[in-house]
């Protein structure tokens, strides 16, 4: 299937061609939907804690010496934030009268209504300044097109390109803050070190990098003196070895016009690459978008020292445990069934139905291999309608049955029993993870190695005029995680504050620092 320039291409991305065949493999077979049980509630796989709880919690976190990391993935560029107006462009002028009839939140009426609540707007002004045009005028005779070429366009702002992290999302009375800085601020509130040393890593698209260094070399110092801490600031780029191939509509491999193969970015799920290679104990995960002005950053950062108190109380016992397994020659039958009780209610780990519950010689290993993993405690809001993951009970296929976050992707939504079981489900994913990726002997684990390989995304795309079918790794929450402890928390709803669109901006969380 593949000629010597083809093995000469794979070798530079860094691909083998065993990998690549498995990839269409997967693309003949199909990716199984995952045998979802039912969705995990409050009490039933997810964990609510009392207002003492969550102090405790607190404390015992304020104790830990760890080494502690906050991981954002940074490398989308903005583009769908922006979509709306970009269709308004490509629509204008003839369709203008029809775009301003819809006055609702994401319409193009309510864009320019609130152009000035914006915390880009006065770059905006600026922009449009010199290049000798006054934004109330053009407003005034209706103009938009100049404007959104001004706040989007290559040769002005650039929006429309830049990633979402270097979006100004919100203004203070001292200036205005992008995403990014703000991810700073928050990291200093509750993943700063004993020594007040905060580590934060982005993960970055190759042509944005260097704006996301200027940008902290420009904000680090006042940040660093406004919350005496010392930021350290690392940045990496999704590997070109996690590319998958495209393949055309018979599972061929999908050609450029010069005969070269074409792959493309395996998804978000690739990031497990990224953050396998961080030196941390423990690891926050929290999105580029999902952050809020100084005013609600109290709330989220209670929740994110609670949850990491939880993980550290989590891994203590499971560590206790695993040192006795592993150690103790005088097992009894009584302590392995206190650990397998411990696993079953406290981890909400189910042993296959196969597993001899009687056999100390069964049991032993089964219990080692459940607890010596990651551990990851995930915050799980009401849902609201939001597209994406939820909580769920699911059965593996080694036969256990555990917590993992699903996508609707994963559900097969013809089987009417599992339809009902997404429709029912009480809560949503916001991505508000804590992980633990080190053992109980402080090394780190090979988080390549607790991944389900069979949860991967098959969508369809198109090249140059002609269809063709993309493959995505497992989702970094989903399959790349699938052999983790799992902890389901509720969190309060004012955490979880994405910007999907620009318009999102405009909502009250968003307004004023």
């Amino acid at each position: 299937m593949f000629s010597k320039k083809d093995h000469e291409q794979l070798a530079e991305i860094g691909i083998t061609s065993e990998s690549v065949m498995e990839q269409i493999s997967n693309f003949k077979k199909g990716f199984p939907y995952l045998d979802i049980k039912k969705p995990a509630t409050v009490g039933d796989g997810i964990i609510r804690l009392e207002n003492d709880e969550v102090d405790d919690l607190i404390e015992v976190f304020k104790g830990y010496e760890g080494k502690r990391i906050k991981f954002v993935p940074a490398s989308g560029a903005a583009t769908r934030m922006f979509k709306h107006l970009f269709e308004f462009i490509e629509e204008y002028p003839k369709k203008m009268d029809e775009c301003f009839r819809d006055k609702g939140f994401n319409s193009i009426y309510y864009f320019f209504d609130n152009i000035k609540k914006f915390a880009f707007y006065e770059d905006l002004q600026k922009e449009l300044l010199n290049n000798r045009y006054n934004i109330d005028e053009l407003i005034e005779e209706k103009n938009y097109n100049t404007i959104l070429k001004a706040l989007l366009q290559p040769y002005a702002m650039n929006y429309g390109n830049l990633p979402k992290g270097l979006i100004k999302f919100h203004s203070y009375p001292d200036g205005s803050r992008t995403a990014f800085e703000e991810h700073l601020v928050e990291g200093a509130q509750y993943a700063r070190m004993p020594n007040n040393e905060v580590f934060i890593h982005l993960t970055v698209s190759p042509e944005h990098k260097s704006g996301f260094i200027k940008l902290a070399k420009d904000v680090k110092d006042s940040f660093e003196e406004a919350h005496g801490v010392t930021f350290s600031i690392e940045y990496s780029e999704q590997k070109r070895s996690t590319d998958t191939i495209a393949v055309d509509i018979n599972n061929e491999p999908f050609r450029n016009s010069d005969d070269s193969l074409v792959f493309r970015p395996g998804g978000h799920g690739a990031l497990i690459e990224n953050l396998n290679d961080i030196n941390s104990d423990i690891v926050f995960i929290k999105n580029i978008d999902n952050i809020v002005p100084d005013k609600l950053k109290p709330q989220t950062v209670k929740y994110k020292k609670a949850l990491a108190g939880l993980l550290v109380s989590y891994q203590s016992l499971i560590f206790d445990y695993l040192n006795q397994l592993e150690e103790s020659e005088n097992l009894t039958m009584e302590f392995l069934y206190e650990v397998l009780d411990f696993t079953i209610n406290e981890l909400c780990i189910l042993p296959p139905e196969n597993l001899n519950k009687d056999n100390p010689q069964a049991l032993l290993p089964y219990l080692i291999g459940r607890l010596n993993r990651p551990i990851r405690v995930c915050g799980m809001v009401k849902n609201e309608g939001e597209p994406g993951g939820g909580p769920y009970w699911a059965k593996n296929s080694d036969g256990t049955i555990s917590l993992q976050i699903v996508e609707t992707s994963q559900i097969d939504l013809k089987d009417s029993e599992k339809k009902s079981l997404l429709d029912s489900a009480s809560h949503f994913n916001p991505v508000d993870l804590i992980c633990g990726i080190t053992d109980a002997d402080g090394a780190k684990y090979d988080l390549l190695k607790y991944r389900d390989l069979q949860t991967g995304f098959i969508s369809l795309k198109s090249k140059d005029g002609k269809d063709l079918k993309a493959q995505e790794l497992p989702g970094l929450w989903n399959g790349a995680m699938s052999d983790w402890i799992t902890i389901f928390v509720e969190v309060p709803l004012i955490t979880f504050n994405p910007v999907k669109t620009v318009n999102d901006l405009l909502r009250e969380q968003h307004q004023g620092g």
